[in-house]
């Protein structure tokens, strides 16, 4: 009998303690690589790189930190993953929207790139080549000294934009290519198809996307006009100056602007005209 309630006595006492929360609480201390993200869209097209940034401290880096001819992590601790939100190119070569592991494999003169169907990794250690979607070649190039690892999205176009790796003193950079444009012009000729009648703003936003880009110029003329038979306002009036003006039309484009700044002017939500007077000032001379 004393032998039972002794071990029902250890079994209560043990799942007390199982209950119990630790008298200590996790310590957090900073990362000697700190997380980071960088997140840019480009034209339609969302590009976010999430990856660690190591610091150089003094160390020699390429062909001993990071060894040549392995691949690299990009980045520290978990592998650097990149995610599109399309279709892209890279390297001339297409890569469906997802998020992909991020490799590079160093040497002194060449690098690969890699982008890997697998994500979730912890540096390299468990890189499947197989598992590669696309991989192609950059050259490296001097840069000024970057202490902490730095990825960027530069060159931004509506159709395209570099990405861009610097560390050391040494930075690699490729262009992403989207098809973003394209799905744009068709978005605005929907869009301005089923337009209500009263809807000056789409035709203005349509025509100036048109305009910006060179595309179909003609078109975008008709669209300003129209936004602006709709509802004359500070900004269809000055697209539809500006393109009277390239069309050669210079006393138009002039009547047009000296409006869009009367309106700019006089309107509820005041504009900034000073942009369009330039523009006045200008064709006035010629």
């Amino acid at each position: 009998m004393k032998s039972s309630i002794h071990g029902l006595a250890t079994a209560a006492a043990i799942a007390l303690l199982a209950t119990q929360t630790p008298s200590h609480a996790e310590l957090k201390l900073p990362r000697p690589s700190p997380k980071a993200t960088v997140t840019q869209t480009v034209g339609l097209t969302d590009v976010t790189i999430a990856y660690s940034r190591p610091g150089v401290k003094g160390r020699t880096i390429w062909g001993e930190l990071v060894p040549y001819g392995e691949p690299w992590r990009s980045g520290a601790n978990e592998a650097t993953t990149v995610t599109f939100s399309e279709d892209v190119k890279v390297g001339g070569k297409l890569l469906p929207a997802a998020t992909y592991s991020f490799f590079t494999i160093p040497s002194k003169d060449t690098w690969q790139v890699v982008f890997n169907k697998e994500k979730d990794l912890w540096g390299a250690y468990a890189y499947k080549p197989e598992q590669d979607v696309v991989r192609f070649d950059v050259v490296p190039l001097p840069s000024n000294h970057t202490e902490w690892l730095e990825y960027s999205v530069e060159n931004l176009k509506n159709n395209s934009a570099d990405l861009v790796l610097k560390w050391e003193k040494v930075k690699i950079a490729f262009q992403i290519e989207t098809d973003d444009v394209q799905q744009a012009v068709e978005n605005a000729r929907a869009e301005v198809a089923a337009a209500k009648p009263d809807d000056w703003r789409t035709l203005y936003r349509a025509a100036d996307f048109f305009w910006t880009n060179g595309i179909e110029t003609d078109l975008a003329g008709q669209w300003a006009q129209k936004s602006v038979t709709i509802e004359p306002g500070y900004l269809n009036l000055t697209l539809l100056a500006k393109i009277r003006a390239k069309e050669g039309k210079t006393k138009e484009a002039i009547a047009h602007a000296k409006k869009a700044i009367k309106v700019g002017k006089e309107g509820e939500e005041k504009a900034d005209t000073r942009p369009t007077e330039r523009l006045v000032a200008e064709w006035t001379r010629k």
